[in-house]
């Protein structure tokens, strides 16, 4: 069973009607950039929890979970309505192995994302940690419209930081954005405007592919992957090109 920490709201950031961000604190055990937590709240006698990945680095206090409001959920439109103050119920150990120690070493690493799903690689970014083995990174952030792009400044800075290492793209699929992708990312794959579009190509020598998101997103990609570039899924003990996590 997990064990709950009472976690402190200080700061609470409204994206859009739909999305928003959670900053809480609450000590809990040290986690792996790229893992998740679970919140949760106690609603009509009932404790209602979701899992959540940290978008912050572990080396900050600074707790920050990035959220979509379903109007119809039980939980997400208790936590949107949150104030700074205001307790909210998280799991003490992170879990979850959507973490770089997992990822084979590679020249290219994709980090290919949809909505919320960005979280994880904003973590492992931000930390930093682990990351000289691989000669290019890629993060992609596909979204519906671009004023769901919240973390872009981030992306931006942690591109400064990197100092060529890392690329971004973004995606926005229903309409048009200046520097965007427009489109699906399994079809921007398969017809390879993403690779050219970014300059790099996703191949099985020199490639391993991170993917989270929507399931549709990460089970059409995975399936392109595999028919058009000859690329599997990674295991421990079967070494592949694509590793995945969903929260779905």
């Amino acid at each position: 069973m997990a064990n709950w920490l009472n976690g402190k709201v200080v700061e609470v950031n409204y994206w859009t009607d739909a999305l928003m961000s959670l900053i809480v604190h609450a000590p809990i055990d040290k986690f792996t950039a790229g893992q998740y937590a679970k919140l949760a709240l106690d609603i009509e006698g009932e404790r209602v929890q979701r899992a959540y990945s940290y978008v912050n680095s572990p080396n900050s206090t600074d707790l920050e979970f990035y959220l979509v409001t379903v109007p119809d959920g039980k939980l997400s439109p208790k936590l949107t309505a949150l104030k700074p103050g205001d307790n909210v119920l998280v799991t003490e150990q992170a879990n979850g192995f959507f973490v770089l120690e997992e990822i084979p070493d590679t020249r290219t690493l994709w980090m290919l994302s949809t909505g919320t799903g960005i979280g994880p690689f904003l973590s492992i970014l931000q930390l930093g940690q682990d990351l000289e083995r691989f000669e290019n990174i890629v993060l992609v952030h596909a979204v519906r419209y671009a004023d769901d792009l919240s973390y872009l400044p981030l992306m931006e800075s942690l591109v400064e930081r990197y100092q060529g290492k890392l690329r971004i793209q973004t995606v926005v699929s229903r309409e048009n954005h200046i520097g965007s992708l427009t489109g699906r990312v399994p079809a921007l794959i398969e017809s390879r405007a993403l690779e050219k579009m970014v300059g790099l190509e996703i191949t099985p020598e020199e490639s391993h592919v991170m993917l989270c998101g929507n399931p549709q997103m990460v089970k059409d990609t995975q399936e392109l992957l595999k028919e058009q570039r000859a690329m599997r899924k990674h295991f421990r003990r079967k070494p592949g090109h694509i590793t995945s996590e969903q929260y779905w």
